[in-house]
């Protein structure tokens, strides 16, 4: 196998080689095998060795304390920078810029592409996202936009793919239509494969143009994804005062404030979270990846090639560029935002599925970890200590995403459940819920730190929604035990669950809806 087959693996079965499938089958099931044997463990500790688990459970509290504290200081960090870059005027910041001493261009020659793939999106959703990006303070003539829809979307969708067509061309510099042929051998339907379909139809029209990839940004947005006026020229800027820019993907925050104000409690406080995580990410840009929606040079899309046979594509194109620039790739950290949907469905149950779905595919990401272990195997070129710290990264990460929460929330009374009378008389099992709940009290600081933020980050009220909903924003956090077991830790468990008995999961899409009466 070279260099460039094994970049396009999506699971053990791809793979010819009985011996390197075998090894790619023991990767996949480590994700699972890690957080069901600490769950495992915690259980048969609390009933053969009560006195261990106990301690193990107080550590494990102190543990997650100073990662508490310390990811708070971050997001009140990122939260300052947000703050600061969305004050100022990109636009005139690039206009100041010298020609980029390595790509040799001025912020003139860049031309931005966004792709924005779409299933069964209604006309409004697509609508919003493009009145968007007309709407951003940058010259519009440097501006292409690819709608991507799928062919087997049908024919409603394919009719409001040409009224918009039809709407939106001459508005930007080119509006391609592009659709992407259903049940392709070796593809998984969904968003990564329509992308990469997109990516080949715009490659045509850009050699046609003749413009050099050197001087193309590439956006890959999700389909509700609303760009803030000056999106274009934050990455712009960033993109020319880079060393080295063409090994890099540009990450900005997503914030979900598309229809914040409609969404129940428990729906913005899963979306609030990943908002936050995102912003805890952005400063340690050494752990970060690609996530939803993102921009990469066009010299590495076209080269590298997005992938068509993952569900997620957002941070597989990632970690195939850094396979495939044997390391020298990496994400360079935008704190600007870009807004998009907090999960809905027609009604409170349906909201609650989709929540579930979509948090499943999310943490259907642990598919990343056979992936770079393997890859990491056949590919000699890249540090060891690189590898390491990488790594290290995201299997405490699907770890920490499966277990953490439980541990915390609900199994720290298992040593005096399963303990026995013997244990129930120590010392030990007298202090353990006093300690672990004071630790927990003092961990509080983290999650009124996100009710503070949460706030601070809302749009304005729309009319017609009761003033009290700004209220119930931050008072909602006391939900947050309950979501991070219910939407973190069971979907991840669902999912590396899913992928250690080789049960692969497809591209779900997510609904998108807006119900402006949903209390």
């Amino acid at each position: 196998m070279d260099k460039k087959d094994y970049l396009d693996i999506s699971k053990a079965s791809d793979l010819k080689n009985p011996k390197e499938r075998r090894v790619y089958r023991i990767f996949e099931t480590l994700p699972g095998i890690l957080s069901l044997g600490t769950i495992f463990l915690v259980f048969l500790l609390s009933w053969l060795l009560p006195s261990w688990a106990a301690i193990f459970i107080i550590c494990f509290c102190f543990y997650y304390l100073f990662r508490i504290i310390y990811f708070s200081l971050h997001q009140i960090i990122g939260y300052f920078k947000i703050k600061s870059y969305l004050k100022k005027d990109w636009l005139k910041e690039l206009k100041k810029l010298k020609p980029s001493s390595s790509l040799g261009i001025t912020w003139k020659d860049v031309y931005h592409i966004v792709i924005l793939p779409s299933y069964k999106e209604s006309k409004q959703i697509i609508k919003e996202s493009l009145d968007a990006l007309e709407s951003a303070n940058y010259p519009k003539e440097k501006i292409m936009v690819v709608l991507a829809i799928e062919a087997r979307a049908g024919d409603n969708a394919k009719k409001i793919a040409k009224e918009i067509e039809k709407e939106y061309t001459g508005k930007f510099y080119k509006f391609l239509l592009t659709a992407h042929p259903d049940n392709v051998s070796g593809e998984i339907g969904g968003k990564g494969s329509n992308v990469a379909h997109a990516g080949r139809e715009v490659k045509k029209l850009v050699d046609e143009l003749k413009i050099p990839y050197k001087n193309i940004l590439v956006s890959i947005f999700d389909i509700d994804t609303k760009v803030y006026s000056q999106y274009f020229a934050c990455l712009a800027w960033h993109y020319l005062t880079e060393e080295n820019p063409e090994r890099a993907s540009y990450q900005p925050v997503p914030i979900y404030n598309n229809n914040i104000w409609s969404a129940p409690a428990f729906s913005r406080i899963v979306s609030t979270s990943n908002t936050f995580w995102q912003m805890i990410q952005q400063e340690r840009a050494e752990k970060l990846t690609t996530y939803s929606s993102h921009s990469i040079p066009g010299s590495a899309f076209f080269e590298v090639g997005y992938p068509a046979n993952v569900v997620s594509d957002d941070s597989r194109i990632f970690w195939k560029a850094y396979l495939y620039y044997d390391g020298d790739y990496r994400v360079v950290p935008i704190y600007y935002f870009v807004s998009m949907d907090t999960v809905m469905a027609k009604n409170f149950w349906g909201t609650i599925l989709n929540q579930y779905k979509q948090q499943k595919r999310w943490a259907w990401g642990c598919n990343e970890i056979p992936y770079i272990m393997f890859g990491f195997l056949k590919n000699k070129k890249i540090p060891f200590l690189s590898k390491v710290s990488h790594l290290y990264t995201i299997l405490d990460g699907f770890w920490s995403w499966a277990t953490a929460a439980l541990l915390l929330f609900a199994l720290g009374w298992l040593p005096i459940l399963l303990g026995g009378v013997k244990f129930n008389f120590t010392v030990l099992s007298f202090n353990l819920p006093i300690l672990t709940g004071r630790i927990m009290t003092i961990s509080m600081v983290g999650m009124l730190v996100s009710a503070v933020l949460s706030t601070l980050l809302l749009p304005p009220v729309p009319k017609g929604i009761n003033k009290f909903r700004k209220a119930s924003v931050f008072l909602q956090w006391i939900l947050l035990p309950v979501t991070l077991i219910l939407f973190g830790s069971l979907p991840a468990l669902d999912a590396q669950i899913r992928l250690m008995l080789g049960k692969y999961m497809g591209f779900w899409v997510t609904e998108k809806i807006r119900r402006p009466d949903l209390r």
